[in-house]
């Protein structure tokens, strides 16, 4: 079990293999149009998680972390965490966006979700949330972090006013995924 959980491929690929198991031994699984939507649905928690998480962790742990911390060891946030974390952090968004499109298409809510139809208008107002969030990862946070992290070549100036911006929308993406969380689950339960 050590070899398994030293290694992030491994230990990935143990949980998806527990989860076929599981299916497995649940039994009585119809592989059809309700299976299909199950497992887009579960994909888009995973990579909704993986989202969100990432986006807490910068918020709630590393930004009110980094004033103390050292100055000669911040080069280990800004030069191999962060880079990191923003990768998963924008792919998870993506990943999340396309799943919950894909969701809804196939529920065949899209259309009325985006457009703010009842019964679909908390789903709708998460959704319209959620490419709000996204926009703000791939066209906003991550071109003002390169600069900020040194990714992109820029002037101190232009540096500090990237890494400021950057933290201001994310601090946005924050807000905004309180709001948007509440939806997702509302219109299950609540069908508002």
């Amino acid at each position: 079990m050590a070899a398994i959980l030293q290694s992030l491929g491994r230990t990935v690929t143990a949980g998806v293999v527990l989860a076929v198991l599981i299916v497995v031994l649940v039994g009585n699984v119809q592989f059809g149009h309700a299976w299909a939507t199950f497992l887009m649905r579960w994909l888009h928690v995973l990579s909704g998680v993986m989202w969100i998480g990432i986006l807490w962790y910068f918020n709630f742990v590393q930004a009110p972390s980094m004033p103390k911390i050292p100055d000669e060891q911040k080069p280990a946030i800004s030069k191999v965490i962060a880079p990191a974390a923003l990768f998963w952090f924008r792919w998870a968004a993506l990943a999340t966006v396309v799943t919950g499109a894909l969701l809804a298409w196939m529920n065949g809510y899209i259309a009325q979700a985006l457009a703010f139809q009842r019964p679909f208008l908390a789903i709708g107002i998460g959704m319209w949330l959620a490419l709000i969030m996204a926009f703000n990862v791939w066209f906003i946070i991550w071109p003002n972090q390169k600069k900020a992290l040194g990714i992109v070549s820029v002037t101190p100036e232009e540096k500090t006013k990237a890494a400021r911006l950057a933290m201001l929308v994310s601090r946005t993406n924050t807000l905004l995924s309180i709001p948007m969380l509440y939806c997702m689950v509302a219109q299950q339960n609540a069908g508002l």
